[in-house]
Formats: C-alpha cells, sequence, structure tokens
C-alpha cells in the first residue's frame, strides 16, 4: 500500500484487535462534548428575559402627584371628622355649662333657704331661752335671772347665754346686786358655789367692764383682813359671784363654774 491509504488504513492493534484511526478520533470527539439533555419538544431550552416596562420622567411625577392628591384626601377627611367631633363636643360642653348654671342657681337658693331656716332656728331658740329665763328663774324689774347648773369656762358662759337670748349676769347698782344674792344663795342653799358674772378686766389691767362693753360703776368686792378683792392681778381677769353672801372674787377665766344668765322681761317692758 502507498502512503495515502496508510493513514486511511491505519488501525491500531490493542489487545489483538485493530480498530480505525478514524473511529478512535471520531469517538474520542463525542466524548469530549457534553450530552445537552433534551427537554420536551413544545417547551424551548432557554426560556427569555421579560422586557421591561419602559419609564419616563413624565410617568413618575404623575405617579407621586397622584399619590400626593391622595394622602391629602385621606387627611382632609381626617380634619373634616375632627371638625365634626369637636362640633360636638363643643354643643356638649355648651349644653353641661348651662346645666351647671342652673344646677348653681337652684344651689344658691337651696343655701340661702338654709341660711333662712338656721336663723329663724336661732332666733326661735334665743325666744324659748328667753321665756326659759323669765319663766323658771327670778324676775328683777325689767330683768330675768336664770342660773344654769354647768360648767363652762368665761367665755362658754357668755357664748351660752347669749345662744339663749340673754347675756351673762350684769348687776349694774345695789338693788339688783342684792335681788341677785339672794335668788343665787337660795338655788344653792346650802351650798357655796361660785358662779361667773358678766364682768371682766380683759381689755386692761383693773379696767373692770361688763360683758357687753360698759363700764362697771358698782362693786361688790369681798373684803377680809385675809383675803381682800381682787388680788390676782394680771393673772385672774373674770369675776365670780360667791353664793353664800354675794361677794365679788377675781378668777382665771379658764376655770369652769356655774354661771348667771339675765333676760329682758319684755312684759315688765
Amino acid at each position: 500500500m502507498g502512503p495515502a491509504a496508510t493513514s486511511h488504513t491505519l488501525c491500531l492493534c490493542f489487545l489483538a484487535v485493530c480498530v480505525p484511526a478514524g473511529l478512535i478520533n471520531a469517538a474520542s470527539t463525542q466524548a469530549s462534548v457534553p450530552e445537552v439533555k433534551k427537554t420536551r419538544g413544545d417547551v424551548p431550552d432557554i426560556f427569555p428575559e421579560p422586557e421591561s416596562e419602559p419609564t419616563t420622567q413624565v410617568s413618575d411625577f404623575e405617579s407621586s402627584y397622584n399619590y400626593v392628591l391622595s394622602r391629602l384626601a385621606s387627611m382632609d377627611q381626617a380634619i373634616h371628622k375632627l371638625n365634626v367631633g369637636h362640633y360636638t363636643l363643643d354643643v356638649k360642653v355648651s349644653q353641661l355649662i348651662d346645666r351647671v348654671s342652673r344646677l348653681d342657681a337652684k344651689v344658691g337658693d337651696l343655701e340661702d333657704s338654709i341660711s333662712e331656716v338656721y336663723q329663724h332656728s336661732k332666733d326661735n331658740r334665743k325666744e324659748i331661752g328667753r321665756l326659759e329665763g323669765c319663766q323658771k328663774g327670778h324676775r328683777m324689774g325689767y330683768k330675768c335671772y336664770l342660773v344654769y347648773n354647768r360648767l363652762e369656762d368665761y367665755a362658754g358662759a357668755s357664748r351660752k347665754c347669749l345662744e339663749r337670748g340673754g347675756r351673762m349676769a350684769m348687776p349694774r347698782d345695789r338693788k339688783e346686786q342684792e335681788a341677785l344674792a339672794d335668788y343665787v344663795k337660795g338655788f344653792f342653799h346650802p351650798g357655796n358655789w361660785p358662779v361667773w358674772l358678766g364682768v371682766n378686766d380683759l381689755r386692761s389691767e383693773g379696767l373692770y367692764l361688763f360683758d357687753d362693753g360698759t363700764r362697771v360703776s358698782y362693786f361688790q368686792w369681798r373684803k377680809h383682813f385675809l383675803s381682800s378683792q381682787p388680788d390676782g392681778g394680771r393673772r385672774e381677769n373674770c369675776v365670780a359671784m360667791s353664793s353664800d353672801d354675794g361677794d365679788w372674787w377675781d378668777h382665771y377665766c379658764d376655770r369652769t363654774m356655774n354661771y348667771v344668765c339675765e333676760f329682758d322681761d319684755r312684759v315688765a317692758l
């Protein structure tokens, strides 16, 4: 064979088997190319990428504008709701203020009625006290004296007499003093119990005034070589009368003892 024939008919002997060289090259070429798995014929091997929609500056502006408009519309609705709620609340507040005003007027009327009833009660209590003083007590001219066998300090006794429509006993002359002393002595006989009189020098030491502020011109101080009155100085500023002899003594004003009230006898007036 010539050289050309040799290149086409050259056979490689391997393990006593002769294989044409052309077949070996074809096989090696097929082995070097990876086999592509085929899918069904109606589905393409490669899916095309979706084409993006073209965007322009005008379309973005319109979207933003529409968004802003929608937000403004929502805000307008919210503001409208707030206005409606505010108006409703304002109406309710006005109604409440009107009701409170009417209630305040009624409370004012009720307070006036209570004050009037309280004043009537005070007046009635004073009138009852005056009648009691003149019916149960001792009449002396245009006055009535009544002893209260209840312990009070000077201020408390003065207040009790005023609440009953009278005042603490204020003998202004010898005649009244003697009549009052006889009445008190008979009330506590045979004991000796001091009673408050409406006499004090609380305003100025040594300046004795009645409980109504008028100046005392007649005195019935106890005169004794062992205990002459008054002897309390600035410490004892309120005057009491002993029930056994009617003499006056100065005492501490916070001491508690019985007291005598005097009332106007309107029948005698």
